[in-house]
């Protein structure tokens, strides 16, 4: 069996995303990581890993993948993330009773809060 162990994002500034994702998910980084790579885990040790790769790529809008994180207080995360760098992104195509926000981190890389306090 297959699971999901990482997921990797690429970045210009390795220090910026650590301090952002680190505090945006309450991860922290592996001891030990070279100056172009720190994969990042979860504090309480559930979930997969997110690694990021200081390697120069452009942002392809819209991305082919992005991430869905999940909250029980949607606009208090938006706020504290907003807060930690991230940004808003509008797209007409956003339906008014979307349960999603997207935001895009320090580099532009995108990805949506969902609201799960229903769920």
């Amino acid at each position: 069996m297959l699971r999901v162990g990482s997921i990797v994002i690429r970045v210009d500034d390795l220090a910026r995303q650590i301090a952002f994702w680190t505090a945006a998910l309450d991860y922290v980084a592996r001891d030990g990581d070279a100056d172009d790579f720190a994969l990042l885990r979860p504090r309480d040790g559930a979930g997969p890993n997110v690694s990021l790769d200081r390697v120069r790529a452009n942002v392809q809008i819209p991305p082919r993948i992005h991430l869905d994180l999940y909250a029980e207080d949607q606009a208090a995360e938006v706020r504290r993330l907003i807060g930690l760098g991230a940004s808003e992104v509008h797209w007409d195509k956003r339906p008014p009773d979307a349960d999603y926000v997207i935001l895009a981190d320090p580099e532009g890389n995108r990805f949506c809060v969902i609201d799960a306090g229903d769920a």
